[in-house]
C-alpha cells in the first residue's frame, strides 16, 4: 500500500475519470465505469489509502492531457511521469515501449515483445499490459493481437471500450476506418 495518495475524478468526452497520485507522479488512471459513484467506488477498490483532493499542478496538467487526448486532440502523454513503485520490472519495460506509441497508430503485442528483444515474449507483454494501472497514459489500447485482431482489454467496457479510444485517436487499419463496421460507431458518425 502506498503511503499519502490523493486522487480526483474528471469529466472527459468517454465519461468521469479517475486518477490517482503520491509525491513520486500519477499512481493510478481509472477509466469510466457506468457513473462517477461506480467509478469513485472502482477507483477506491485499486487504491484503499487514496482520499479525494485537489489534484497539485503537475496532475492536472496530466487530467488537461487526458481529457483532451479524449477529445480527440494530439495529445502526447510520455512527459507524465508516473509512480511505477511496486511495478514489477518487465511491466515497467513494456509500458515504456506502449508509451512511444503515438495516438492513432498501434503496435502488436509481438512487436512490443521485439523491441524488448524476444518475440516469444508477447504473451507475457499481454499479461503485463492487462495489469496495467496507468490506462491511457500507457496506451494498452493502441496494442493488438497478432493479425491486427483486437484481442482483450481489462478496462470497463472491454474491447467496446479499446475500439472506442482507438476511433477517437483515428486509428487506421487498412483502408476503411477500422470501426466504420460497427453500428454503434457508424450511427454516432451520422448524428455527428
Amino acid at each position: 500500500m502506498k503511503p499519502d495518495l490523493g486522487f480526483s475524478l474528471f469529466d472527459t468526452a468517454i465519461g468521469c475519470c479517475g486518477i490517482v497520485w503520491s509525491a513520486r507522479g500519477v499512481a493510478g488512471v481509472q477509466l469510466p465505469e457506468k457513473s462517477a459513484h461506480a467509478t469513485r467506488n472502482r477507483l477506491l477498490r485499486r487504491f484503499a489509502a487514496a482520499h479525494e483532493a485537489t489534484a497539485p499542478t503537475n496532475v492536472q496538467c496530466a487530467i488537461n492531457d487526458i481529457a483532451g487526448l479524449l477529445r480527440g486532440e494530439p495529445m502526447e502523454l510520455r512527459d507524465i511521469i508516473l509512480d511505477t513503485d511496486g511495478v514489477p520490472e518487465f511491466n515497467r519495460r513494456v509500458y515504456d515501449v506502449a508509451r512511444g506509441i503515438r495516438p492513432g497508430s498501434t503496435l502488436s503485442y509481438g512487436e512490443i515483445a521485439e523491441r524488448l528483444g524476444d518475440r516469444n515474449l508477447a504473451r507475457d507483454v499481454a499479461q503485463a499490459l492487462s495489469q496495467n494501472p496507468f490506462p491511457i497514459i500507457v496506451p494498452c489500447h493502441r496494442v493488438l493481437a497478432a493479425g491486427g485482431k483486437m484481442g482483450g482489454f481489462s478496462a470497463p467496457g472491454g474491447v467496446r471500450t479499446k475500439l472506442r479510444l482507438l476511433s477517437i485517436e483515428g486509428a487506421q487499419h487498412g483502408e476503411p476506418m477500422l470501426f466504420d463496421r460497427l453500428p454503434w460507431m457508424t450511427s454516432a458518425r451520422r448524428s455527428a
